[in-house]
């Protein structure tokens, strides 16, 4: 008797990220339903900014090849973001990827905002959000900042409200945008977050239903 297949990898995959996805709306609902009194909830992620012209579509007059200066550079910008659900809170600060300017971030954090903050996590690289030494400042300052065990599942940006706020500042500073030197993209950068306000539901994307994510 021939064993029936129970699917292929790539089929359990997809079933497995579908029931991740199908559950944040659930955990985050409970989270938030709990939070200690003083506190309130905040959604944290990371993104990177090359420094380069992005070219998606664009208008040109009918037989005339465009032409767009690229600066064909690999240097990187690194750029921590988070949103709170109080009215018009967020910080948006420019870092190294280490463990220690993220630390130095939730230093920031706390000094700005104090005893406000549960921090929903995006996927970020262990040594950032999860190492010995964040942990242990964590464990330090739990009175002033704590960040709920629960992250965002991979590849889910449509639960994080600061997704929104990356495509945004990429669509706005670097889609047919060129920037003779990194000094000048990173002073754009800088001037865009501190300027621009979002004034997203974080916890409306933390409890998008599975079949509003089409």
């Amino acid at each position: 008797m021939e064993l029936q297949s129970q699917g292929s990898k790539k089929e359990i995959c997809k079933y497995c990220i579908k029931q991740r996805k199908e559950a944040v709306p659930k955990k985050a609902k409970e989270i938030i339903s709990h939070i200690p009194d003083g506190f309130t909830v905040a959604v944290e992620d990371e993104s990177i900014f090359v420094h380069d012209t992005l070219i998606r579509r664009m208008w040109t007059p009918k037989g005339i090849r465009p032409i767009m200066t690229v600066t064909e550079s690999h240097q990187k910008i690194y750029v921590f973001g988070t949103l709170l659900t109080i009215h018009d809170k967020q910080l948006f600060r420019q870092y190294k990827p280490d463990q220690y300017s993220f630390i130095s971030y939730l230093r920031e954090l706390k000094r700005r905002f104090h005893k406000t903050l549960i921090l929903f996590l995006g996927r970020a690289p262990p040594q950032h959000c999860r190492s010995k030494r964040v942990r242990a400042y964590l464990e330090r300052n739990n009175d002033d900042v704590m960040t709920v065990e629960y992250y965002l599942p991979k590849g889910s940006p449509e639960f994080s409200a600061v997704e929104e706020c990356w495509k945004q500042g990429k669509d706005d500073l670097l889609v047919s945008k060129y920037y003779p030197s990194f000094t000048n993209l990173k002073a754009a950068i800088t001037d865009y977050y501190r300027r621009k306000r979002f004034k997203l539901d974080i916890t409306k994307y933390l409890m998008r239903e599975s079949a509003n994510l089409c």
